[in-house]
C-alpha cells in the first residue's frame, strides 16, 4: 500500500530545485499566453488563421485547465470590445471605467460580462459548440483549474500551490489588466485609430505580441501584430512555425502599400490602394504634418526658443495622440488650436479632408477619385515640402 512520505509532499514527483520550479512556472504560463493570443484572440475572435483540429483542441483543453475560460465567452467579450470600443458598453475600456478599475479588476469585469446573455448571443457566433464544449468545458469551467492544483501539487510538492496561484493570476493580470488597461491608456501609436489603443512596447515577448495593441486595433483581422521593422511579435513567430508544419493556415495579414516609384498620375488603382491602406496613409500624413509644422516653427524668429519648443511638443501630442479622436467636437478643437498652436490649423484641416474620403461611401469611384486628386493638388500647393512629398508619395500607390 502506497503511503506518501513527507519528502513527496515537500518535493513532488519531479523533485526540482527552486530555480527549476521558477523556470517551469514561467514555461507553463508562457504556454497559456500563447494559447490566448494564437487560439482565443487571433484564431477564434478574429478568424485571422485556421488551426489544425488537434492543435485547436489542444489549446482549448489547456485553457480550460489553466484558466477555466470558455472559448465562446472570451471571443464574444473581445468582439464586443471592438464593436463598442471606448464607450460605456465597452466591457473593459479604461476610458469608460477608469485605468485602475481595468488594471486591477480586469478579471471581475470579464466575469460580469461573461454573464451577459445578450453579449454571448450576439457575439459568440462561430465558436466551438461541440459535445465536449457543452458537457465539460462550458458546463464545468472550474473543474479544470481544480484539477490543475492537484497536478501542480503532485508534480512540485506543497510549493505547487504557489505555482497554481501564479498560473491563476497570470492571464487576469497580463491580458485582462495590462493589455486591456495600459493598452488603451499609455504607449505609442503607429496608427490613428478611432479609439485610444496604444502599443505598450515594441517587443512583444512577455504577452505574446499583445503588447502591440494599437497595431491590432488598426488591423483587427491580421494574424501578424507587428508593423514596424523594430517591432517583434512572438505570437506571429509561433504561427509561422505552425504554418510551416501545416498545422495552421494564415487567412489574413495587415496590408502593406505597394509603391510604383515612377507613377505620378492619380488613377483608379491609386484610389483603391489608398482606400485599402487607410491607417498607413493617415499615419504617414501625421508624420509629414508634424515635420512640416516643426519646420514652420523653426522659421518664426518672433517666437522665443522656449515657446517654440512648447508649441512643437503640443503639436506632436496632437498628431500622435489626439488623432485618436479625429471627429470629436472637431470645430471646437480647431477653434482651440488657433490660440494654442498658431499655424497648426491648416494641417488639421487637410487631415480632416483626407479622412473624409473614407467616410463618403455613397459617392462613386469617379467622385472619390476627383476628391483625392483635388486634395493632392491642394497639398502640393501648400508651400510645405513635407506635405508636398507626402502627396507625391500618395500618387505612387498602386
Amino acid at each position: 500500500m502506497f503511503r506518501p512520505s513527507m519528502e513527496f509532499f515537500s518535493n513532488g514527483l519531479l523533485y526540482l530545485t527552486w530555480w527549476q520550479i521558477v523556470l517551469a512556472t514561467l514555461m507553463l504560463t508562457h504556454i497559456t499566453i500563447i494559447s490566448v493570443t494564437v487560439y482565443l484572440h487571433r484564431c477564434q475572435a478574429h478568424r485571422a488563421l485556421d488551426l489544425h483540429p488537434v492543435v485547436s483542441h489542444g489549446f482549448r483543453f489547456w485553457l480550460w485547465l489553466t484558466t477555466g475560460m470558455v472559448t465562446g465567452h472570451w471571443a464574444a467579450i473581445h468582439r464586443k470590445h471592438h464593436a463598442k470600443c471606448e464607450t460605456d458598453e465597452d466591457p473593459h475600456s479604461p476610458q469608460a471605467h477608469g485605468i485602475w478599475t481595468v488594471l486591477l479588476g480586469g478579471a471581475e469585469l470579464y466575469g460580469v460580462e461573461a454573464k451577459n446573455e445578450e453579449t454571448l448571443r450576439k457575439f459568440a457566433y462561430g465558436t466551438p459548440n461541440d459535445w465536449i464544449e457543452r458537457n465539460l468545458y462550458a458546463k464545468y469551467p472550474n473543474l479544470g483549474v481544480s484539477l490543475l492544483i492537484v497536478i501542480d501539487v503532485a508534480l512540485f510538492g506543497i510549493v505547487g500551490v504557489s505555482v497554481w496561484a501564479v498560473q491563476m493570476m497570470w492571464i487576469p493580470f497580463w491580458a485582462g489588466g495590462v493589455v486591456n488597461g495600459i493598452g488603451h491608456f499609455r504607449g505609442y501609436r503607429n496608427f490613428g485609430t478611432v479609439d485610444a489603443s496604444t502599443n505598450i512596447i515594441p517587443i512583444g515577448i512577455l504577452i505574446g505580441g499583445e503588447e502591440l495593441h494599437n497595431n491590432h486595433h488598426a488591423h483587427a483581422t491580421s494574424a501578424r501584430l507587428s508593423s514596424k521593422w523594430y517591432e517583434f511579435d512572438l505570437g506571429w513567430m509561433y504561427i509561422r512555425i505552425l504554418s510551416a508544419l501545416r498545422l495552421a493556415r494564415i487567412r489574413k495579414v495587415a496590408p502593406k502599400p505597394h509603391l510604383n516609384k515612377g507613377k505620378t498620375i492619380l488613377d483608379d488603382a491609386t484610389l483603391q490602394a489608398v482606400l485599402r491602406n487607410r491607417h498607413e496613409v493617415m499615419a504617414s500624413y501625421a508624420r509629414a504634418a508634424e515635420r512640416a509644422y516643426r519646420h514652420e516653427m523653426a522659421r518664426r524668429e518672433s517666437i522665443s526658443r522656449r515657446e517654440r519648443i512648447r508649441l512643437i511638443r503640443s503639436a506632436r501630442s496632437w498628431f500622435r495622440n489626439e488623432q485618436a479622436w479625429p471627429h470629436r467636437n472637431a470645430q471646437l478643437q480647431l477653434a482651440a488650436i488657433d490660440g494654442r498652436n498658431p499655424g497648426l490649423r491648416p494641417y488639421i484641416e487637410l487631415r480632416e479632408e483626407l479622412l473624409a474620403i473614407w467616410e463618403r461611401s455613397n459617392k462613386s469611384r469617379e467622385q472619390l477619385l476627383l476628391q483625392l486628386q483635388e486634395w493632392c493638388r491642394r497639398a502640393e500647393l501648400s508651400g510645405s515640402k513635407a506635405i508636398e512629398a507626402f502627396s507625391l508619395r500618395l500618387r505612387q500607390y498602386t
